[in-house]
């Protein structure tokens, strides 16, 4: 249940209405963990029943109100906690590499197209990693200055590191995806030549 550690490390930085908990999210944890709006919602709302946060009406408009949310004493501890104990790794389900198992089924020029879309796939990733980077590098990526504004001075640089060392290994993952895709073609190409 990694979705309420997510939004817990973003309202730990400081309160937010569950529209801007939801544009943060997208802007930042959500590059490393997809939970779309129909996710988000209802996990606040959860969130709330068990105590990890407390949510308050603020006006807004003359008739309009926004839910805030802040994280509770029992969320911040359930999130260190969170922190401090081993990774439950989850088992792959990668339906791209399923797919490339059984290509032998397809046509070479319907596996040449999956490897195609493949590349054009993790090449936008990759393209959208390293602008992160960038961000990171010139810390002006809006979630980042957040967590800045909020954390000692003393321990910006490791704050930035890890932000860093996060993306650089999405980085890593695209590279080898998009390798992986060419050897794909490569292969085809090969088995093709020995028919």
């Amino acid at each position: 249940m990694s979705l309420r550690y997510a939004l817990l490390a973003l309202l730990r930085v400081g309160p937010l209405s569950g529209y801007d908990l939801q544009k943060q999210f997208s802007l930042s944890v959500g590059h490393v963990w997809h939970a779309p709006d129909s996710q988000i919602y209802p996990e606040l709302r959860k969130m709330e029943t068990e105590g990890l946060i407390e949510g308050e009406d603020q006006a807004r408009g003359q008739r309009g109100t926004r839910r805030v949310y802040h994280v509770t004493n029992a969320g911040e501890q359930a999130y260190i906690q969170w922190m401090r104990s081993p990774l439950d790794y989850q088992r792959v389900r990668d339906p791209a590499h399923l797919r490339a198992a059984y290509l032998e089924n397809t046509s070479p020029d319907a596996a040449r197209a999956f490897f195609r879309a493949h590349i054009a796939e993790w090449e936008s990733e990759l393209e959208q990693w390293e602008q992160e980077l960038r961000r990171i590098d010139a810390r002006d990526n809006p979630m980042l200055v957040r967590r800045l504004a909020v954390t000692p001075e003393s321990d910006h640089e490791r704050t930035v590191a890890f932000k860093r060392l996060a993306y650089e290994g999405l980085v890593d993952r695209a590279v080898g995806e998009i390798a992986w895709a060419h050897r794909g073609l490569d292969l085809i190409d090969r088995l093709e030549a020995v028919d």
